[in-house]
């Protein structure tokens, strides 16, 4: 099975390429997205040839994965635009999705000193979204741990650039996954960062 850190680093590793590069695309709907439904040929229907593909083991399960990203660098350096989606499937079929993007209309930042509060076997999944917002991904497992959990993603990612003939670029990420379990409750909490803003 590979690290925690392989798998929480999701759609980020394609947002850390420099330039501009991709097909733009919109946002899914988070109802237009069926988990344990919709199909890997559904979403390469609906969005065209993924960016990259690959695969990943967790939990004893070999998943498939698609990504799709789009970004736009400044010509006077700072934070490059950009967004990304992947999605992940068993045996084909949707088992996660996760978006995170830096453009001002679909921005994914959140509060990460909010995540203290989230209290697992006390909060319900109503209350979470009320204290972060939106989730901008779901998972099922094998993308969490327990067998009938669901999972609420948030992510943000960014590349930032300084400077002229030598920029200097730095890269961060935030990622939070609340499990809930089929009572509606938290069943676990995970939250990771890296880099630097």
């Amino acid at each position: 099975m590979q690290s925690k850190s392989v798998l929480m680093l999701g759609v980020a590793v394609t947002l850390l390429s420099a330039g501009c590069f991709g097909r733009d695309f919109a946002r899914p709907s988070a109802d237009s997205l069926q988990l344990g439904k919709t199909t890997y040929a559904e979403i390469v229907a609906r969005f065209g040839s993924p960016f990259r593909e690959g695969t990943l083991q967790i939990n004893d399960r070999l998943l498939k994965w698609t990504t799709y990203s789009y970004s736009k660098m400044s010509v006077a350096g700072g934070v490059t635009a950009a967004r990304a989606e992947r999605f992940y499937f068993d045996n084909l079929t949707l088992v996660g999705h996760e978006f995170t993007s830096s453009f001002r209309e679909d921005y994914t930042e959140f509060d990460e000193a909010k995540v203290t509060q989230i209290k697992k076997g006390q909060m319900t999944q109503a209350e979470v979204i009320g204290l972060m917002g939106q989730p901008t991904g779901a998972y099922l497992y094998p993308l969490v741990q327990g067998k009938a959990d669901k999972g609420l993603v948030y992510q943000y990612s960014q590349r930032r650039v300084e400077g002229g003939v030598a920029p200097k670029i730095w890269f961060y990420r935030k990622k939070l996954v609340v499990s809930i379990g089929e009572d509606g409750t938290v069943t676990g909490v995970q939250f990771e960062t890296s880099g630097e803003r």
